[in-house]
């Protein structure tokens, strides 16, 4: 865990080192990535049952054994413990509600020209939606990323996730049930995201791909852009936590540890003016890692990556916080409202000492697919304007036109495009 503090004379050396720390450790798999792609589009569903048979170690009977049913779907969903039930139809409600609350309105406006303009909003017709599956289930990552495509109006969202010996998570299926996927399908891996992407004779394509994955699914969506629209090729997860005095070092240290347990390559860092919290802290940090079961995880991620910064004042965290532009970021403080209100950059932000960021991964409402690796600079996290696409239009009449065409017409003959004045000048008499 490295310890910064803003009154060191090597602060700023040490915080750009900070910034510019490269957490990606996978190696390249774009060759490898590009001939399975190649290979989906060459043979379709022939190529999809053969590398599910190579990749998840097992052999579908065809490629009807690729889709999961209704009886499966209801099944698993029946399946599940009542607590789970009513937990995953808490979460599904609320982000539902949170995600319905953002769709937008057309636009219609007549100007002084005598122009009417507008803007219409319409839905994708389609959607894919990729789900890790092999070492963990993620429910949640179904509800996050198929909620606001149901809530757009998109009509159709396609599932694909690895069935590692053919075997699904009944959570992953419930929760899919609640999200509004219209299909399901058995397959992992770059090529599921082919499948989606190209289309084979058994999965129609789609218009847009979202979901994480492993370095195989990122690069294969990174190959598919332009073809089909993706969400983002998303980096390891990271919190900044903003803390003062007042709060208790275990909340702080188990908040930090809740982003090290995702994997070696997380990053948590602490700002606080505060130097006994800071050491209160970091003591709290070893102690929860003797109890937790990703604590092998969780402290690799910690050590490697983790980082307690001391800071004169509040106004020092929040310009810090700008140039890390998190993910994830917690204030714990008196006044996080008017922290918040200096802070630019952040995918989510967590307000109070009662608010940890893990409950924006499963139930608060707003979307828990963010933007990583300093990206929040210039995205955001997902929502429903991720399955939304607009149309602007323009109606005029004789007299409208009379008003702004002499400009058209100068500009396009200032450009060299006859054509494009002259489609203007016909309708005004020259």
């Amino acid at each position: 865990m490295k310890r910064l503090s803003t009154a060191e004379p090597g602060f700023e050396a040490a915080f750009a080192a900070l910034l510019e720390e490269a957490r990606e450790t996978t190696a390249r798999v774009d060759a490898a990535v590009a001939a399975i792609i190649a290979e989906v589009r060459a043979r379709g569903d022939a190529a999809l049952l053969d590398l599910t048979a190579r990749f998840d170690r097992w052999a579908p009977a065809d490629v009807a054994a690729l889709r999961v049913t209704e009886a499966e779907i209801e099944a698993a969903d029946a399946a599940i413990a009542p607590g789970l039930r009513a937990a995953l139809n808490l979460a599904a409600g609320r982000i539902e509600a949170f995600h319905r609350a953002q769709l937008p309105r057309d636009l219609e406006l007549r100007d002084e020209a005598g122009l009417t303009l507008g803007m219409r909003w319409g839905a994708l017709d389609a959607v894919g939606l990729y789900v890790p599956g092999g070492k963990a289930a993620y429910p949640s990552s179904v509800l996050m990323n198929a909620i606001p495509a149901r809530a757009a109006g998109v009509p159709r969202i396609a599932m694909c996730v690895p069935a590692p010996e053919g075997a699904l998570d009944p959570l992953v299926l419930a929760a899919a049930k609640r999200a509004g996927v219209t299909e399901i399908f058995r397959i992992g891996g770059a090529q599921a995201i082919a499948a989606l992407a190209w289309g084979t004779a058994a999965i129609a394509p789609v218009d847009r791909i979202v979901g994480p994955g492993n370095a195989y699914v990122a690069e294969a969506k990174r190959q598919v852009f332009g073809r089909v629209g993706i969400d983002s090729i998303a980096g390891p997860s990271e919190v900044v936590v903003i803390a003062d005095a007042a709060n208790d070092p275990r909340h702080v240290a188990v908040d930090l540890l809740a982003q090290a347990e995702h994997d070696e390559s997380a990053q948590s860092i602490l700002i606080t003016p505060d130097a006994a919290l800071a050491d209160a802290v970091a003591r709290a940090v070893e102690a929860e890692l003797r109890s937790l079961p990703r604590a092998a995880i969780a402290g690799e991620s910690w050590r490697r990556h983790g980082a307690v910064i001391l800071v004169r004042d509040l106004a020092e965290a929040a310009a810090l916080t700008n140039r890390l532009a998190p993910e994830h970021l917690q204030l714990m403080v008196e006044e996080p409202r008017g922290l918040l209100a200096r802070i630019r950059h952040a995918g989510a932000a967590f307000l109070g000492r009662f608010c940890p960021e893990a409950v924006g991964d499963y139930v608060a409402g707003p979307n828990h697919v963010l933007p990583t690796g300093r990206t929040a600079r210039f995205a955001s996290g997902l929502s429903v304007f991720d399955f939304l696409k607009r149309t602007t239009w323009v109606e005029a009449d004789a007299a409208a036109l009379a008003a702004i065409g002499p400009a058209a017409v100068a500009l396009g003959e200032a450009e060299g495009l006859t054509a494009h004045a002259r489609s203007v000048a016909l309708r005004l008499g020259g």
